[in-house]
């Protein structure tokens, strides 16, 4: 077979897989020390600041990182932490779903042990990221606890506080894998230019179309809380603070926001001198004795603006359906676009409830007795009602998929996806 000939196989060597890993790694890392840095992180004593931002990185991909407490012979700690700042999760996936897809482009089909080979390259090279990010990330600190009778104490008895954490280094490469492999799935379903093994094609004219509207719905919902977030901090203020809020958690509040808007119901508590980086009126509704329920309902008392999410919501969620439909094969009925839609809506609400969920807690106590701190120890927690949520997505789906696909017959310029794989 001449060179002219012989089929071309995709760049996708060592060299390739290292610069896509080491994009990641530097987006992440910037995204997360400028969040730090606006959050007052810098001054953290001991040089902390390096081994504060590779915990935020490995939190980002699921990795496990544990707070630990010492508080003296006499005293006890306890502390808890589980929340992904998702502004680094989404740079880290973006960057890296690009160097995945790139060696790949203008592809129509790819066999099953090529892309293996290509995914397996760089999840070795993770790995080792992970490994150089977990040895990084642990510190400690002692807290002071003011002055009067709690330091005098403390002091007297040796019981000065001290919290510290550190990454459990297995636990996040097992983690850290996991979410490499949903990133690269989806990076997968979701780009029309990259291949596909011949056995997958058939799913491609259902799943690939319904994909990308899932990630166009929640890349929509972060721009308008960008832009949003840009305006809040030029008019009142606060720049430092919600720019902090804009680097490390802004999916975190969109996506809530989408899940408000759907109609679905969080729980949650926020006591003591901890909070939530999140708008006052859901402080005010969470900042209670007990767990209260957060939805439009208990949101609006607060501020009747609130179901203004509502109307987002159902002109993206519409967009998204129309754009599924667009992209769909001319052959589909609206009931099929339905369908889809349901599903796809379905799934994208159950990943937003687990990665938006947070639990917070530290607490120190003298004898078992008490707040040695004077107001130190505080909760933060905020859980979806799953159930609902994900019955509400599939009714959403199932009512803006057919109406998209109503809306999409007189649109259609491609005809139906060919079979040996569309064009980028």
């Amino acid at each position: 077979m001449s060179d002219q000939t012989r089929p071309t196989r995709a760049p996708h060597g060592w060299i390739h897989a290292l610069l896509a890993v080491l994009a990641a790694l530097l987006a992440m890392a910037v995204v997360a020390a400028l969040g730090l840095w606006a959050a007052g992180a810098t001054d953290l004593p001991g040089g902390a600041f390096p081994a504060v931002v590779a915990a935020v990185v490995v939190m980002a991909v699921g990795g496990s990182v544990g707070l630990s407490g010492d508080a003296g012979a006499i005293a006890e700690t306890d502390a808890g932490l589980s929340v992904l700042p998702l502004s680094v999760t989404l740079a880290g996936a973006l960057v890296i779903a690009a160097g995945f897809l790139r060696p790949l482009r203008h592809r129509a089909v790819a066999d099953t042990r090529e892309l293996a080979g290509w995914a397996a390259r760089i999840a070795v090279l993770w790995v080792l990221l992970l490994v150089g990010l977990g040895l990084l990330a642990r510190h400690r600190f002692t807290i002071g606890l003011g002055e009067g009778t709690a330091a005098d104490i403390g002091d007297v008895l040796g019981a000065s506080p001290e919290v510290g954490f550190e990454t459990d280094v297995p636990l996040t490469i097992l983690f850290g894998l996991l979410w490499l492999a949903g990133v690269l799935a989806v990076a997968l379903l979701v780009s029309r230019g990259a291949p596909l093994p011949g056995r997958l094609l058939r799913f491609q004219e259902s799943v690939r179309p319904a994909a990308y509207a899932m990630v166009v719905l929640l890349l929509a919902y972060v721009a308008l809380g960008l832009v949003t977030g840009v305006i809040v901090a030029v008019t009142r203020g606060h720049a430092a603070e919600t720019l902090a809020v804009l680097l490390l958690g802004l999916p975190n509040l969109v996506w809530l926001a989408f899940t408000l808007g759907l109609g679905g119901s969080w729980e949650g508590r926020v006591d003591g001198p901890f909070g939530l980086p999140m708008p006052k009126v859901l402080g005010d509704v969470l900042r209670t004795p007990d767990d209260s329920t957060l939805n439009l309902h208990t949101l609006s008392g607060h501020d009747g603006r609130v179901w203004w999410l509502l109307v987002v919501a159902a002109v993206l969620v519409l967009g998204a359906a129309f754009l599924m439909a667009a992209r769909s094969p001319a052959r589909m009925r609206a009931w099929q676009h339905a369908v889809h839609m349901a599903v796809a809506l379905a799934l994208t609400v159950l990943a937003v409830c687990l990665l938006a969920r947070v639990s917070a807690h530290y607490g120190l106590s003298l004898l078992g007795i008490g707040d040695l701190g004077g107001g130190l120890s505080g909760r933060v927690k905020l859980d979806p009602k799953l159930g609902t949520a994900l019955i509400l997505a599939v009714a959403w789906g199932l009512v803006t998929g057919f109406i998209g696909g109503l809306l999409a017959r007189r649109v259609h310029r491609r005809g139906e996806v060919e079979r040996d794989g569309p064009r980028s």
